[in-house]
């Protein structure tokens, strides 16, 4: 069930782009000049990624697994390709659920507004889709050459 939202927690939400809006202006952060720079960003974010939050490490674990046995079952380049399209977007999903709950816990601090629950638990859920999604294609194009190598 979805949360009632008030006049006045809308009110906050306008008032709160608003301030952020301004922040912005005037912001701390930088922005890349070149592209090493931007790339050493991105790595910061990996690294922030795999330190800090324990379900990106279990997918990095399983992405690592089930490119392992792809190998070792000997798939094909297309079925590699599609275990890389899926397991990647796993992982760029749990990238984006950090970067989104962090966005979120920078606006709202240590109070609960139901609109800031809706966000982080919109984004948990399209983690939960792919990781699913994921887990099923990784069965379809594992289980039939895991099977015949088991000879069953």
């Amino acid at each position: 069930m979805v949360p009632e939202i008030s006049n006045d927690s809308k009110r906050e939400v306008r008032d709160m782009s608003k301030t952020l809006q301004r922040a912005n202006k005037r912001s701390s952060w930088k922005i890349a000049k070149d592209l090493p720079t931007s790339f050493l960003y991105a790595a910061k974010g990996l690294k922030y990624a795999f330190s800090t939050q324990r379900n990106f490490r279990i997918h990095v674990g399983f992405a690592l697994g089930a490119f392992g046995l792809s190998f070792f079952l000997g798939l094909n380049k297309s079925d590699l390709a599609i275990m890389a399209l899926t397991a990647t977007s796993v992982l760029v999903v749990e990238l984006l659920n950090t970067a989104i709950e962090s966005v979120v816990d920078l606006a709202i601090g240590k109070r609960f507004h139901p609109l800031a629950q809706i966000a982080k638990d919109c984004s948990a859920g399209a983690v939960l889709v792919a990781s699913i999604s994921s887990v099923l294609i990784a069965v379809l194009l594992l289980f039939p050459p895991l099977l015949k190598q088991l000879g069953v």
